[in-house]
């Protein structure tokens, strides 16, 4: 019986001719990333388990990115980066983006793919939930919590389910207004947050394998919201011409077998697909922007791991270029790489940044910001009753800010429309024009 790329990974790290869905495997792990949420918690529990003096099992293998709560006077997220800070000095670790740095990057999941982190057929761990983007350069990528992650660092290894497989194939080709987000909002929507529960969920087809590597980021960053272990989409040239140009370490490349076995298939024709939206209070609450035009908002936002990367701005600034926002508008590049993009980008003789400031949009600093909440003084931060459209991967009550707050999410071309109107609207009523 053949193997899905995600469990050729996996036996490949686990020193095994072949695995299966069900087995419980010790695997090396290549990446272990945390950050300034969950940095401190996983260094106390290595000091606890492994001793005051103990050493990281392998310093270039660890990297840590504050990037949640950093922009802010809250005392006690300041103190979080103080003890990586610490942490970092006393272990000697050369991958530490400090904030306040001119090394300082942004978001985790954006920033180890820019800085080179991302490599086919590795594993990586991370300190967080939307680890799974990684798979994106067809590699073996999940979240993990503190106690595992100081397992790993003091040993280099984890025990591991190997999950079962859930291939999703888009034939065709993709309308011109249609984004990875859309795609993601329409198969959670589909199979429920519940529907990939420790499975991979297999990102292929024609219309994928012509996405950018920042569109397949998306499709693999929002699979924990259906509660999948990993994504993976299969590496091709796309995958190694971004690779090539950040990183020269060597990688190995995986394929899913023809006669592999899934737990559950499902093609969908890309031609087919409209904007999609994820209603208050949970992304798998779908519906086509077409059925929400009648939602009026207070705000919108576009940002984050999911909707802050250089492809997403693009596409805001084609709707905004010309025009002004109606609502309170808020920016936020999701790394510095991002941010630098802005002014060097241009669109008709002007750059994305002022595309967005004279269309009266509000930029802030590259971070998580407003998508986990965070402290009161965080920018973008939702307030009570506020109604929000957003490129964030969560609506959850309160995720943004105020429990009373109502969160829209969707694409940044469907969030850049309805800042125009101040109500959700379809982005085809300007792309179109």
């Amino acid at each position: 019986m053949g193997m899905t790329v995600t469990e050729k990974i996996l036996a490949a790290h686990a020193g095994k001719e072949s695995v299966a869905p069900g087995d419980n495997i010790w695997v090396d792990v290549d990446v272990l990333m945390t950050h300034d949420v969950c940095g401190p918690g996983t260094i106390a529990i290595f000091k606890e388990q492994f001793g005051q003096n103990a050493k990281v099992w392998d310093r270039e293998k660890v990297v840590i990115i504050p990037d949640h709560f950093i922009f802010t006077s809250d005392k006690h997220a300041n103190r979080n980066i103080d003890i990586l800070r610490d942490f970092v000095k006393e272990q000697d670790l050369p991958y530490y983006y400090d904030v306040g740095t001119d090394n300082y990057k942004g978001v985790c999941h954006i920033a180890l793919a820019q800085e080179g982190h991302n490599r086919p057929g590795e594993v990586l761990f991370g300190t967080d939930s939307h680890t799974c983007t990684s798979g994106a350069f067809g590699m073996f990528s999940t979240g993990i919590g503190n106690t595992d992650a100081a397992f790993i660092l003091g040993t280099g290894k984890i025990w591991v389910k190997v999950p079962e497989t859930m291939r999703f194939e888009f034939t065709g080709t993709l309308p011109p207004y249609i984004m990875a987000k859309d795609i993601l909002l329409q198969v959670i929507g589909d199979i429920g947050v519940d529907g990939a529960t420790y499975r991979t969920m297999e990102w292929a087809g024609d219309a994928v394998y012509k996405l950018s590597m920042e569109e397949r980021m998306t499709l693999c960053n929002m699979a924990i919201e259906a509660g999948g272990k990993n994504a993976v989409i299969e590496a091709d040239d796309v995958t190694l011409e971004y690779v090539k140009q950040r990183t020269d370490k060597p990688y190995t490349i995986h394929h899913s077998d023809a006669d592999a076995k899934y737990y559950f298939k499902k093609t969908y024709n890309a031609d087919e697909m409209v904007p999609m939206v994820a209603k208050p209070h949970s992304p798998d609450n779908k519906a086509a922007v077409t059925e929400c035009t009648d939602v009026k908002l207070d705000r919108s936002y576009i940002g984050s791991c999911t909707g802050g990367k250089l492809t997403d701005f693009v596409a805001a600034a084609k709707l905004l270029k010309g025009k002004k926002v109606v609502i309170d508008t808020f920016i936020v590049p999701a790394t510095r790489e991002v941010e630098e993009d802005l002014y060097k980008t241009q669109m008709d003789g002007e750059s994305l940044a002022d595309i967005f400031k004279n269309s009266g949009a509000l930029m802030g600093e590259p971070s998580c910001a407003a998508c986990l909440g965070g402290p009161k003084d965080t920018f973008g931060r939702a307030n009570s009753n506020e109604v929000v459209i957003s490129t964030t991967n969560r609506n959850f009550p309160g995720r943004m800010g105020s429990r009373q707050s109502q969160v829209y999410l969707s694409s940044p071309y469907t969030a850049a429309a309805s800042a125009l109107t101040g109500r959700i609207t379809d982005p085809r009523e300007f792309l179109n024009n």
